[in-house]
């Protein structure tokens, strides 16, 4: 049985990620969706919300299953007996972070990776992005399943400053401030 693992932090979910999910359960024979548990980065959603979303949007897929790990990739995919692992590659950014992990997980574990690059209309949706988009009443109603949209926009209305808050992505965290800069005129200015 050819099985595989899809990865991620999914925070929130996107039509990106269950485009690449869909896509891979029809090269395998079972799809294992792994919500990686992580204590030391701040997320929007609980794991178990994650993961719920998730198995509500995978609903209608017979050989895909949902469950969270913790540790490394390749211990899960151990424990599971997974051969492959299913990235989505958006850009040549997300192409050399990709390579270098999937040289890694086939040196730890001997774990292949397949990665597949995004539909060119979704090439653009990140989970940062939807967050970023979605904190200041940006319409991403196209890039969250429906069931997603309102928790989305629920927990986003519960943050104090959102403006000031780091904008995390599942590869890096940049802080930053999203109002615009203003520059203070002096007196020397008049």
């Amino acid at each position: 049985m050819r099985r595989a693992v899809c990865p991620g932090s999914f925070d929130p979910l996107t039509v990106g990620h269950l485009d690449v999910v869909t896509r891979a359960a029809g090269l395998f024979d079972e799809v294992v969706v792994a919500v990686l548990v992580n204590d030391s980065k701040s997320s929007l959603f609980s794991v178990e919300e994650r993961v719920g979303m998730l198995r509500r949007g995978v609903a209608d897929l017979g050989n895909v299953a949902v469950d969270s790990f913790e540790g490394l990739l390749v211990d899960f995919c151990r424990d599971r007996d997974v051969t492959a692992i299913v990235k989505g590659v958006r850009s040549g950014v997300d192409l050399g972070y990709e390579v270098q992990m999937a040289h890694m997980n086939e040196r730890l574990a001997g774990v292949q990776t397949v990665l597949l690059p995004t539909a060119p209309d979704l090439s653009f949706v990140a989970s940062s992005l939807v967050k970023e988009v979605a904190r200041f009443g940006g319409d991403v109603s196209s890039l969250v399943p429906s069931y997603v949209l309102e928790p989305l926009r629920r927990r986003l209305g519960e943050l104090p400053d959102a403006s000031a808050r780091p904008i995390r992505s599942g590869r890096t965290t940049k802080r930053r401030t999203l109002r615009p800069r203003v520059r203070r005129r002096s007196r020397t200015d008049d």
